[in-house]
């Protein structure tokens, strides 16, 4: 009874969420070519950089190529690196200027104060938009011409575009399109992209903003503290009337690159736990949650010799289906095939023990560490 009753309610979590969460799974979120404005606006692209010595001349170069017939400035913020970043970046040709990081002060986190820094060092500069751009993001010539189209012609206030991420390497393979997929159940593109829908999200590493949104919700300041700035950001530009979206690149690509399961696990277990809020009742729903929807279903299947349930096996088989079917669009994007949707379950479960790391590491004073500096709820 029991087992044909967990059967029951995977089989309506995965009918939900296939039906009514806002279409997530379809995957279809894309930047659309839009006619020219009427003046092109101008532009400041701001990079914040620590220790970014392997990505950040590829970066530089691909901001200083872009195709745009507006006027374009490009900021790098040197954020007190230690391995020639901004050497690096001083060395590219074209109008670049590479400002050195303020010392970090208490309450800001180290990414949003390097950007506020850019902006304070731009604010004499004529800028209708911000263009936010992480030091490991390459963008192909034609990209800022599409965004700055876009928004224009949608009176966005801002457009970020969830980068394409390194995916070659076996673990890469197994987790990154799910990365995306889960990041898709918990922000919905369409929903975020609906101005009567409270949802709000952005990838970071692709932001453009309007300079006067940015003005009306206080700055970079008014989320100085957040680790999960990009999101963060979102939401208070749509909190405040302004118009958001995002979607899927496919000129934008990050050069990141995690050959190794320890690389990707710290990514997620540092910001996961902060996702949560802090909070242990939402940890054990969340990860209880992962249980019943993602491993439940193959649990079925995979016992049936054992149990010889048919409700059970039958409803546990078509969740499983349902899973494989949500995910494949995403997979596909990614070059993979069909049957590495089958691994899905395994892939969550890794991102359960990942999330679980993460509140460990945060009851340890160990949470959020990135790039020698260390992160808790309310420090730098």
């Amino acid at each position: 009874m029991i087992l044909a009753a967990l059967g029951v309610v995977t089989l309506v979590i995965w009918a939900w969420l296939l039906l009514f969460h806002h279409g997530f799974w379809r995957a279809n979120q894309r930047l659309p070519k839009r006619a020219a404005p009427g003046r092109w606006p101008s532009v400041v692209a701001i990079v914040p950089a620590r220790n970014e010595a392997p990505s950040i001349g590829a970066c530089v170069e691909a901001l200083a190529r872009q195709d745009y017939a507006g006027a374009l400035a490009i900021v790098v913020v040197d954020d007190s690196s230690t391995d020639g970043t901004g050497d690096i970046a001083r060395a590219i040709a074209g109008d670049v200027d590479v400002i050195a990081g303020d010392a970090l002060p208490a309450g800001w986190s180290g990414k949003l104060w390097a950007l506020d820094t850019g902006l304070r060092h731009a604010a004499a500069l004529p800028a209708d938009y911000f263009w936010f751009s992480d030091a490991d993001i390459v963008h192909q010539p034609h990209v800022l011409a599409d965004l700055v189209g876009f928004a224009e012609a949608g009176r966005l206030d801002m457009v970020s575009l969830m980068a394409r991420l390194h995916c070659v390497y076996f673990w890469e393979r197994l987790l990154v399109p799910a990365f995306i997929f889960f990041f898709q159940m918990l922000y919905p593109f369409p929903a975020v992209n609906d101005p009567k829908s409270r949802i709000a999200g952005a990838a970071g590493g692709c932001v453009l903003l309007r300079r006067a949104a940015l003005a009306r919700i206080g700055g970079i300041g008014a989320i100085r503290g957040d680790l999960i700035d990009d999101c963060a950001l979102a939401n208070a530009v749509k909190q405040s009337g302004g118009a958001i979206w995002l979607g899927l690149a496919d000129g934008t690509r990050s050069l990141r690159v995690s050959a190794k399961l320890r690389d990707l696990w710290q990514m997620v277990a540092r910001t996961a736990f902060t996702q949560l809020r802090y909070s242990s009742v939402l940890l054990a729903g969340t990860l209880a949650g992962l249980a019943l929807t993602f491993l439940v279903p193959p649990l079925l299947v995979l016992s049936w010799p054992v149990h010889q349930n048919m409700i059970a096996g039958s409803t546990g088989l078509l969740a499983w289906i349902g899973m494989a079917a949500a995910y494949w669009p995403t997979l596909r994007d990614y070059g993979r095939t069909p049957p590495e949707t089958l691994l899905l379950p395994v892939t969550a479960a890794l991102y359960g023990a990942m999330t679980l790391d993460s509140a460990l590491n945060y009851w340890r004073g160990t949470a959020g560490n990135w790039k020698g500096r260390q992160y808790q709820k309310g420090h730098t």
